[in-house]
């Protein structure tokens, strides 16, 4: 896509903290690079953005974010080729995604190429924080806030927009157990599931929580009124393999959030002449298939861990385990062709990376 050059004023960090990171010890998430990118919106319009050091941002006691939840995020990385050229993958969709959540939780939406452009330029600078490890990437998270200093339930007048970035190892480092969920729900018809709202994931906690204990990591999300289709598994969107078809429910629902990992696995998956659906999956249909050895497989995709095979899935008092991992074809080449994408060991037929 086209880069727009968008003049932001930088004021680059005297200290930074790059050779303090242990990374042989890399907690997901806990260590940040040394600058950040701030945006706010006022009297109708967004203002120059600035890149600064990272840091502490002050906020007023009443700060409408924090009473009513006007918050949303996105989640992207940067990955670093073998030739050293450093990558972000497939920006232009978080982007488009980003105005999507804005709209629908009555926030100004930051315009695309800005959203980019900003991103590419802080990326750009703390290039050095993107390490060639296997397996390593600079986690991105872009974040929108509401900013009125007032406790009154209405949509805010003010907004600060920032862009955060953290280096990080796998999410997962073993396959994944799950477990069917049937009381909670993480989203209804007609609510927010579709954006990426911050108190999606503050809702989602309680439950999960209890699954963890159980000795799962995480939930399979059900439809909130019958608890009959499957939804979501955990923060990933899931798919199944079932007589060499990938099959996952539909984004069309309102309640979905719209994967971009997901769509890149499966236009890969069509590009090799893979069969994939996209529809109302039950509960049902996948025990079954699971009792009958018919599931051949099943993965969580999203932005934080790519692509997460699950080992177990646990169905009320039932542990249904999936065949091993050595056996699945398609998900072990989807993997590895899509880290070999991000990392310029495969061609980028797609187009998929953007070149800072």
């Amino acid at each position: 896509m086209p880069v727009l050059k968008t003049m932001f004023s930088i004021q680059e960090t005297q200290n930074s903290k790059l050779s303090s990171v242990d990374w042989e010890n890399l907690a997901f998430g806990k260590v940040f690079s040394d600058h950040m990118f701030e945006m706010d919106f006022e009297n109708g319009s967004w203002k120059t953005g600035k890149i600064v050091p990272f840091g502490p941002i002050s906020m007023h006691p009443a700060m409408s974010a924090i009473h009513y939840g006007q918050s949303i995020f996105e989640g992207l990385k940067a990955y670093r080729f073998v030739n050293d050229q450093v990558v972000i993958f497939r920006p232009e969709m978080n982007a488009a995604r980003f105005v999507n959540s804005a709209n629908r939780m009555c926030m100004p939406p930051v315009p695309e190429d800005i959203f980019v452009e900003a991103i590419r330029k802080l990326v750009e600078l703390d290039k050095n924080w993107v390490s060639g490890k296997e397996g390593y990437s600079l986690y991105i998270r872009p974040f929108l806030f509401a900013t009125d200093p007032l406790v009154g339930i209405k949509p805010a007048e003010t907004y600060k927009f920032m862009i955060i970035t953290s280096p990080v190892g796998m999410y997962y480092s073993e396959p994944v157990k799950v477990k069917i969920e049937e009381y909670y729900a993480r989203a209804s018809k007609g609510g927010v599931g579709r954006v990426k709202a911050a108190g999606n994931y503050g809702a989602s906690l309680y439950p999960a929580k209890q699954c963890q204990i159980q000795g799962y990591h995480q939930l399979v999300w059900t439809d909130a009124i019958e608890h009959k289709y499957i939804e979501e598994s955990g923060t990933m969107n899931i798919v199944f393999q079932i007589g060499g078809k990938l099959i996952s429910p539909t984004e069309e629902s309102d309640t979905i959030l719209r994967g971009i990992t997901k769509r890149s696995v499966f236009e890969l998956a069509q590009s090799w002449g893979v069969e994939v659906e996209e529809r109302k999956v039950s509960v049902e249909e996948i025990v079954q298939a699971a009792r009958s050895s018919t599931l051949e497989d099943a993965f969580g995709v999203g932005t934080a861990a790519t692509l997460a095979q699950i080992a177990i899935i646990g169905y009320r008092d039932e542990q249904l385990h999936l065949p091993p991992l050595e056996t699945r074809i398609l998900s072990n080449k989807l993997k590895n062709h899509l880290s070999g994408i991000k990392t310029g060991i495969v061609d980028d037929t797609f187009g998929w990376c953007f070149k800072i």
